[in-house]
């Protein structure tokens, strides 16, 4: 049974402070007695809800607990309609159909496998209410039944805005060209002004890469090479004095370089906090971190930090200085081997419009899963490229999932046609349509996910094998994660969700009174790192492959623009390392997910005009 006192203490743990904390108190026990939940699950579920309201002060109020009571409710729901909606029972009138190809009772309403093989290759591709129904995607409803999806009322609702445009729609206004043009028979074109230059750095795995024969020594080679790659840009930038073993008695102080460990399974706590040195250049043994003397600190499980501190029993290693941000050194993509990179753009730009290209760039960027829970029709994709069309970007960047495997039908088996097929029918061919409809002066980027049902389940996951002849320098896969530049505006992208996963492994403390945003706060680490997935060891559902890993991972130079999807709320921030004059500046976007359940969900447009300050960014609901 949880007590008070093992509820503060996560919340402690946590960073957030209890105003009225006898009374929640109370009440957090009867939750986790109710709801059958140990003190670090219920602060976890708390932080869940700290960061979808978007709430900047850390603390726990009494009259938010009800709010988080029915965030707990819809929790409980979720759990237990995912459980029966895996549950499938088939009879003896199933297992006959399907040895002899005979046909379900029409007055069921279920779908039949189409006998005509034209008819699944070469359906029409701009009817995909009845495409849907020939393949048996539409999961037994009638070509003429209206989804939740098609019954939303509000559409195209920008929901954020961050720059200064004045093209830029109110804070929940409607976009009134959308809306009073989205039921014309006939979209009228419209071009772009100007064709974006692509160029994609490959450094990551190659299609029909070979994976999952990492070994022991791949994983501890990995991790030695990181902590010393990192320990040789402490020694370059001149800034530290020369490196110490930490697990050395040493009565002065001292600086190492090492990797943030827990003792133990569980979350990171003020006694479980490790420090792994370089096993090469240091004893690599693990030495206990105090960090009780620092008034403000994040850390995670994989992060490689500089410590300034003593030792002076050779047991304890007790910090006065963690630097956790990796110092900024001159590194391109120069760097990388020639091989690994592939320009997608053989145009050469007239001279006089150089400067203006390298730095204009518009995106419209959208995270899958791109069709609702409750069909496969594709709804919002459709939705979302007619937007496109009335208000074409230079490039349109689709995050995966496309085939979601946590689809309720996809994890049933309740289609009658392969992953691929929906893949080339219901997003490659739309997609195909799109571009050729809006001419050479569009751009299709897209990114896979450990989701998708038809592609490698592997991270780093290689690009989709897309070949689609007369059509190869408009549409794009990129390996996940992956980098690019449109314009010379450098664009990292990965659509694991790192920010869900730091977020409950975080330990961070901050000054008594002191606000700061968590979410910029989790974004920075991944390009303090230099890593688009710094965490170490990943969860048991990451498929994390440590051969892969090291050059894949690796932020080579801070990108301008770095997408981060996420289930957690949307954003568009500026993220700032360095000091003054000196400081690099990044804007991390978090689109949101196109589709959330049946409902409709977000995406963003985005115009880039060399720097953040130029910049415009709308989060639009669609």
């Amino acid at each position: 049974m949880a007590t008070d006192e093992e509820i503060k203490r996560e919340f402690n743990r946590s960073g957030f402070a209890l105003v009225e904390e006898e009374e929640i108190l109370e009440r957090c026990v009867t939750l986790c007695i109710n709801y059958s939940l140990k003190p670090s699950e219920l602060v976890s579920s708390w932080e869940l809800y700290h960061l979808n309201r978007q709430i900047i002060d850390q603390t726990v109020k009494k009259d938010e607990m009800d709010g988080f009571l029915l965030h707990l409710q819809n929790q409980q729901r979720e759990s237990i309609m995912k459980e029966e909606a895996g549950l499938h029972i088939y009879s003896n009138r199933d297992v006959d159909m399907i040895l002899d190809g005979i046909p379900e009772d029409t007055t069921e309403e279920t779908v039949t496998t189409p006998t005509n093989n034209s008819q699944r290759l070469h359906p029409d591709p701009f009817d995909s209410i009845n495409r849907s129904k020939d393949y048996g995607y539409s999961t037994g409803k009638s070509a003429g039944h209206v989804t939740p999806f098609a019954r939303r009322i509000d559409k195209f609702v920008v929901k954020f805005n961050i720059g200064n445009n004045v093209e830029a729609q109110a804070e929940n206004g409607h976009n009134n060209d959308v809306e009073s043009s989205e039921d014309d028979m006939i979209i009228q074109r419209v071009q772009t002004s100007h064709r974006c230059s692509l160029k994609v750095n490959g450094s990551g795995p190659e299609a029909g890469c070979r994976f999952m024969y990492d070994r022991t020594e791949d994983r501890f080679n990995a991790l030695e090479n990181r902590i010393i790659r990192h320990a040789d840009a402490f020694a370059a930038s001149g800034l530290y004095d020369e490196q110490v073993d930490p697990a050395v008695a040493s009565q002065r102080s001292i600086f190492a370089v090492g990797m943030i460990c827990c003792d133990g399974e569980g979350h990171l706590n003020d006694k479980s906090i490790l420090l792994q040195s370089s096993a090469e250049r240091t004893s690599g043994q693990r030495v206990p971190l105090d960090l009780n003397r620092l008034n403000q600190f994040s850390i995670f499980p994989g992060q490689i930090v500089g410590i300034e501190g003593q030792n002076p029993s050779g047991h304890y290693f007790t910090a006065s200085k963690l630097v956790d941000s990796v110092p900024l050194t001159v590194t391109t993509d120069v760097d990388l081997p020639p091989a690994k990179k592939q320009n997608l753009d053989q145009e050469v730009l007239p001279l006089a419009d150089e400067s203006r290209e390298k730095t204009d760039v518009s995106f419209i960027v959208a995270s899958g899963p791109f069709t609702t829970t409750d069909n496969l029709l594709f709804e919002p994709l459709n939705e979302l490229l007619a937007y496109a069309k009335r208000k074409p970007p230079q490039l349109l960047v689709l995050l995966g999932p496309f085939v979601d495997s946590e689809h309720p039908e996809i994890k049933k088996g309740a289609v009658d046609a392969t992953f691929n097929e929906i893949f080339h029918v219901e997003v490659l061919r739309k997609l195909q349509d799109y571009v050729e409809f809006m001419g050479s002066e569009v751009r299709v980027v897209l990114v896979p996910s450990i989701r998708d049902a038809n592609h490698d389940f592997i991270f780093p996951q290689p690009p989709f094998n897309i070949h689609i002849p007369d059509l190869e320098h408009q549409m794009t896969s990129l390996s996940n994660p992956g980098t690019f530049e449109a314009n010379q505006v450098k664009v990292g992208c990965c659509t694991v969700d790192v920010l869900k996963h730091l977020s409950g492994e975080e330990m961070s403390k901050n000054p008594s009174g002191a606000t700061t945003d968590r979410m910029s706060r989790l974004a920075s680490h991944l390009l303090r790192q230099r890593s688009f997935y710094p965490l170490y060891p990943p969860p048991e559902s990451l498929p994390y492959d440590s051969t892969l890993a090291p050059k894949a991972l690796q932020i080579s130079s801070i990108p301008d623009i770095l997408l981060l999807p996420s289930d957690m709320r949307y954003f568009v921030k500026v993220l700032s390392l360095g000091e003054g004059e000196d400081a690099v500046k990044c804007v991390c976007v978090n689109p949101g997910r196109l589709a959330k359940g049946e409902g409709a969900g977000t995406f963003v447009e985005l115009s880039y005009k060399g720097g953040p300050e130029s910049m415009h960014a709308s989060i639009i609901s669609i």
